[in-house]
């Protein structure tokens, strides 16, 4: 048994390509049972968002599974498999369970940290184990990877402070009043941005939310998505005196709002701060306004530079999962080689695979005169064969590992298929790559602490 991951996501593949390649939440059950059915197959689960569209499958042979994975994705989304395959990212057995551990704790996402990927993760590992396309391995690795995130969330810095401009101006907010529940909140301008910031600044339950702008015709449309009111550039100077929020996002090429009109407002305001986010270029608001004792004036470059100090703590966070997630993919595998199936499916496929290398070698030196064409015909169809002939003693064995008398009933699986030596030798090799594995991880933690130590020193 093998993992493997194929899919496409925001890394490997454009906006156009992910969109081809996207399934149906509703879909998704079908997809899975359908996928299911081709050959290799053993498990799958599919997890499909508007950046990624990735399957997940246990299969009893690498490259049949790949490639009948990519045949799914062509039949299902009626696309040649040329125009997707060099989008494409295609992870086998460690490096697929490291991605999965990845995705799930949000450091391989377009925000760094984000946590909705966790809860499509879930979502998707539940729709498989209802219409029963997971078995032993994934109903373990899908777990594992949900307690990780979770803990990496837990246990890190990586879904704290912002990392986008409209959500610092949130974060900013809620440092200058402690809460911005009922606060009032005045739009200048109909800018994307400005639009975006109250957006976020919304879901913290703010009050009041007015919108001015020269036009007043696009101040009411503005003013009609978040259910608030619009109003004329007469009256700016009294809803300065009114709100506690300005977010400014005009195309102006002046100074709308300026120095003196603010000391103005700030006496007539009596020591109530205004916080004011000014993210249009050129500015809106006179920078010297940010010398009033009370008035909070951040333009676009101070909001980026928020953000970028939080997206270095994010990457100093996903440092610390990446090694978490080393341990863990190392403590699957270690799981994974408890399970008495693994060697005894190990040893049922090499000795399959050495009757069809030794029927091919029969057939051609009984039939000399075959192309080089037709030798890869019947080395194909021979290989088929044995697969199809396997895949469902395999998927019952593997099923058989978790049963109360697994051991009595994997010994007779081994006396019918004559395979109990070849399963000791599997067994044997099992232990020393495990115990190799153990010896890794102790050299690289004892690598860490130096490291550590050196830190600290310095």
């Amino acid at each position: 048994m093998y993992t493997v991951v194929v899919g496409v996501n925001h890394r490997t593949a454009p906006v156009e390509i992910r969109e081809k390649l996207s399934f149906v939440e509703t879909e998704l059950p079908q997809a899975m049972q359908t996928l299911q059915q081709q050959k290799s197959i053993l498990e799958n689960i599919i997890i499909s968002t508007c950046n990624r569209t990735e399957i997940y499958a246990v299969v009893d042979q690498i490259h049949t599974g790949r490639y009948y994975i990519k045949r799914f994705l062509a039949d299902w989304f009626s696309m040649p498999i040329e125009d997707f395959s060099t989008h494409l990212i295609i992870h086998e057995e460690d490096g697929a369970i490291e991605h999965l551990l990845r995705v799930a704790a949000g450091i391989d996402s377009m925000v760094l940290g984000e946590t909705q990927i966790l809860g499509q993760v879930r979502s998707s590992f539940l729709a498989a184990q209802e219409i029963g396309t997971t078995g032993t391995v994934f109903n373990e690795l899908f777990k594992q990877a949900i307690t990780t995130a979770k803990r990496a969330h837990t246990e890190t810095a990586i879904g704290e402070n912002a990392v986008s401009v409209s959500y610092a101006a949130v974060e900013l907010g809620k440092k200058i009043f402690g809460s911005l529940k009922h606060k009032h909140i005045a739009i200048l301008g109909a800018g994307k941005m400005g639009e975006l910031a109250v957006k976020n600044l919304q879901g913290s339950g703010v009050g009041k939310i007015t919108v001015i702008n020269r036009t007043f015709s696009k101040a009411e449309l503005l003013a009609a998505k978040f259910d608030g009111e619009a109003k004329s550039m007469q009256e700016l100077q009294c809803l300065l005196l009114e709100a506690d929020i300005l977010i400014s996002s005009t195309g102006s090429t002046d100074y709308v709002i300026d120095y003196e009109l603010m000391q103005f407002v700030e006496k007539l305001r009596k020591g109530k701060p205004l916080f004011l986010v000014d993210i249009a270029v050129p500015r809106d608001l006179d920078p010297k306004i940010g010398d009033l004792a009370n008035m909070f004036l951040y333009d676009i470059d101070d909001l980026q530079g928020i953000v970028e100090a939080n997206l270095a703590e994010r990457k100093r966070a996903a440092d610390e999962i990446g090694l978490m997630i080393e341990s863990e993919v190392v403590a699957f595998k270690d799981w994974l080689s408890t399970l008495g199936v693994v060697p005894m499916i190990s040893a049922l496929r090499k000795k399959a695979s050495r009757i069809q290398s030794e029927t091919m070698l029969s057939i051609e030196n009984k039939m000399p005169d075959l192309t080089d064409r037709e030798k890869k015909v019947l080395n194909k169809h021979t290989k088929s064969i044995i697969n199809q002939l396997l895949k469902e003693p395999i998927l019952q064995a593997k099923e058989l590992s978790t049963d109360n008398k697994a051991n009595e009933k994997l010994a007779l699986f081994e006396q019918i298929f004559g395979i109990a030596e070849e399963v000791v030798e599997e067994k044997e090799q099992l232990a020393l790559q495990a115990k190799e594995r153990l010896q890794k991880r102790a050299n690289e933690k004892k690598e860490q602490r130096n490291a550590n130590e050196l830190n600290y020193l310095y």
